[in-house]
C-alpha cells in the first residue's frame, strides 16, 4: 500500500513526517505543537495559548483532508507537566461537542522545540 500523505498550509513539520496519512476510512494526524506554526513570531507561551495553537494546526490538517473535529474518534495529549492538565482541559473541552472522542493524556519528559503540549488525532471518514 502506498501512503497518501496530507500536508497543511501554515503548519510546518519539525521532522521527517507527514502532517497526516490517509488510510482509507481513517486519517492518522501527526502530533502538533504550538511550535509547528509557519510564523516564528509571537509563539504562544502559556499552556492555554499553546493548546489553542495545537488545535488551529490540527484543524488546518483536518481541513486539507475534508474533515472536521466532529470526525475525530481518538485524541492523544502529551504534557510536559501534569500541573497544566486543568488549563489544557479548559481549552480542549471547547473544541469538541459531546460525546467527546476517546482520549489519552500522558506526561512526558520533553517535547520537540520546547513545547509544553502536543496533540495527535485519529479521524474517521463518515
Amino acid at each position: 500500500m502506498m501512503r497518501k500523505a496530507i500536508q497543511a498550509k501554515g503548519t510546518v513539520a519539525s521532522g521527517p513526517y507527514s502532517h497526516a496519512v490517509d488510510a482509507g476510512d481513517y486519517i492518522f494526524l501527526s502530533g502538533q505543537t504550538a511550535m509547528n506554526t509557519a510564523s516564528t513570531e509571537n509563539k504562544p507561551s502559556d499552556i492555554a495559548e499553546q493548546t489553542e495553537q495545537c488545535f488551529k494546526n490540527l484543524l488546518a490538517v483536518l481541513k486539507e483532508a475534508n474533515l472536521t473535529l466532529d470526525d475525530v474518534v481518538k485524541v492523544n495529549v502529551y504534557l510536559t507537566d501534569m500541573k497544566n492538565f486543568s488549563a489544557m482541559n479548559e481549552v480542549y473541552e471547547k473544541q469538541f461537542s459531546k460525546p467527546f472522542p476517546a482520549r489519552t493524556c500522558v506526561a512526558v519528559l520533553a517535547l520537540p522545540l520546547g513545547a509544553d503540549v502536543e496533540i495527535e488525532m485519529i479521524a474517521k471518514r463518515s
